[in-house]
């Protein structure tokens, strides 16, 4: 049952590898749709009810926040790894030994991928569009991958600071409206809003920068609490000591030098007039990512009590201006759309990328394809190898584990092979998705890589066997590298489970705890869940 969790996880995803893989359109309870083929945003979307199934997204959301893409390669081999273990456990073979021996083939991983890596460097910009373009293909943003790929690379390496890229300082910004084609690049540090008062300046240079944590407004008073006032004087007296609270706020901004304050919550329209009057910039309502880069960008203190403020917490930048990033056709009263950019931030080379797209669900995917192509360039960079795609990378590391499972002793020497056949899931993934022959395909691909054409990989348009590093197909060798042994770590924690126990409480900390019913509740009933093919869990 738990391998057959694992791999519906996988074959869910199965479809959408390469750039001929299909779209999930995924509908939410309340009728909201996505449609995309990004498979980390697919399974961390799915209504997965087993804890097993769970270890398996867990793979996904691991390879995305470590290197930032090959999330749907990860998946598809560590589902085939559990199709392979099934059949060594029919075979009679000990869970134990198939553990053993897959934990053999993922020590000689990087080895493998040594053989066939390329170096790169920072001057290298043909490589690092290469590896944004191949992060690209097959999702949203590939119809402009030709325009998208140089924006990326050179974000990416301006940000550079002693030579090690810093994504945190790339923003990037969704317009819908326009095309794909109309997105850009430009320098500083974008924030999606704009000064709420009408009178505030929207400019600054050699700004000082409040970062604040909260509202700047009046406490609200104690649920249930009541004021009583019962003469006008009275009234009156209330109204000045709440005027007096708000001049001090704005005078505690003031006072300390300040010339833009950025925080997450509401400003109250009295401390926007004093701030507007003594010339300071204010946004509120920002989201929390964003004023977390701010804060990493202008080497800002989040203060969150205006009291504790000094001049040690103020970040800077050398200016601050409005900018148009989106101008809008329609009647002659509609305004351009503008934010505010902060610009000569020191030592942070700050840069925003502004996509474009004809509707919400079409920028929405040019974010994510973009996402995944900064920080593909970025590994790329600190790691200084990519390897060739296509699948060539599973082909070669498939027969490296082959020629090395003939010096494995015992049983274990079945689960090594077992391995190597499961990462040929990937080539054989891509020819059928570009509507060709898997069988044809890999017998081809093992013959060229026999003959030493260690490069050769499936063209996932057409499907024929290509020099896939010579077509421009290149991947950062450390994406390859994590979705194998991340992989094979999932599926030899599956396989040492042999029994599922419903308890009452488990003390263990869960932040998914209240939305899944508790560490017990979902392990009752609930494990039924993952579809008509796996009904046999409901009883469980």
């Amino acid at each position: 049952m738990n391998i057959e969790a694992g791999s519906a996880v996988a074959e869910a995803v199965r479809t959408t590898l390469g750039p001929r893989g299909m779209d999930k359109m995924l509908v939410s309870s309340s009728g909201d749709v996505v449609v995309t083929n990004d498979g980390v945003t697919v399974l961390e979307e799915m209504d997965v009810d087993h804890p097993v199934a769970d270890m398996v997204v867990d793979v996904a959301e691991t390879q995305e926040s470590e290197v930032g893409d090959g999330t749907t390669t990860a998946v598809v081999v560590a589902g085939e790894l559990l199709g392979e273990a099934e059949e060594l456990l029919d075979r009679g073979i000990h869970a134990s030994t198939i553990v053993g021996g897959y934990q053999q083939a993922a020590d000689e991983v990087d080895a493998a991928l040594d053989e066939i890596a390329v170096e790169v460097s920072a001057d290298d910009t043909e490589t690092l569009e290469r590896v944004a373009k191949t992060a690209m293909t097959g999702k949203g943003a590939e119809a402009a991958v030709e325009t998208l790929a140089p924006m990326v690379v050179e974000a990416v390496t301006r940000s550079m600071v002693d030579g090690v890229p810093n994504i945190d300082t790339i923003k990037v910004s969704t317009f819908d409206g326009r095309t794909i084609h109309d997105s850009r690049l430009i320098d500083g540090l974008m924030v999606d809003k704009n000064v709420p008062h009408p009178s505030m300046p929207t400019s600054a240079d050699d700004a000082d920068i409040l970062v604040y944590e909260g509202e700047l407004e009046l406490q609200e008073t104690a649920p249930g609490a009541n004021i009583e006032v019962s003469t006008s004087d009275e009234y009156e007296a209330f109204i000045d000591r709440e005027r007096e609270e708000l001049d001090e706020i704005a005078a505690g901004i003031i006072d300390a030098g300040v010339d833009a304050v950025f925080t997450t919550g509401a400003i109250d329209e009295t401390v926007q007039g004093a701030l507007a009057e003594a010339g300071v910039v204010a946004i509120r309502h920002l989201r929390d990512e964003d004023l977390e880069k701010i804060v990493r960008t202008t080497n800002a203190n989040a203060v969150s009590d205006l009291d504790d403020l000094s001049e040690a917490d103020l970040g800077h930048a050398g200016a601050i201006r409005q900018e148009t990033v989106a101008q809008v056709y329609g009647p002659k009263s509609a305004e351009p759309e503008k934010t505010l950019v902060l610009r000569d931030i020191e030592d942070a080379n700050a840069v925003s990328l502004i996509l474009r797209g004809g509707t919400q669900h079409v920028v929405d995917e040019l974010e994510r394809a973009v996402e995944d192509a900064l920080r593909a360039v970025d590994v790329t960079l600190r790691e200084g190898v990519v390897v060739p795609g296509g699948g060539a990378p599973e082909i070669a590391l498939a027969r490296h584990l082959r020629e090395h499972a003939e010096s494995v002793s015992g049983r274990e020497q079945l689960a090594v092979e077992a391995v190597a056949d499961s990462l040929e899931i990937v080539p054989r993934t891509l020819a059928r998705n570009a509507g060709k022959n898997m069988v044809d395909a890999i017998v081809g691909l093992r013959s060229e890589h026999d003959s030493g054409a260690t490069n050769a990989g499936i063209d996932g348009y057409s499907g024929e066997i290509t020099d896939t590093l010579e077509a421009g197909v290149v991947e950062p060798k450390s994406v390859k590298r994590q979705a194998i042994t991340s992989g094979i770590e999932a599926v030899n924690s599956i396989l040492r489970i042999d029994d599922v126990v419903s308890v009452g409480e488990l003390a263990v900390e869960d932040e998914d705890e209240d939305e899944a019913g508790g560490p017990g509740g979902g392990m009752g009933g609930g494990m039924g869940g993952m579809g008509g093919g796996m009904g046999g869990m409901g009883g469980m």
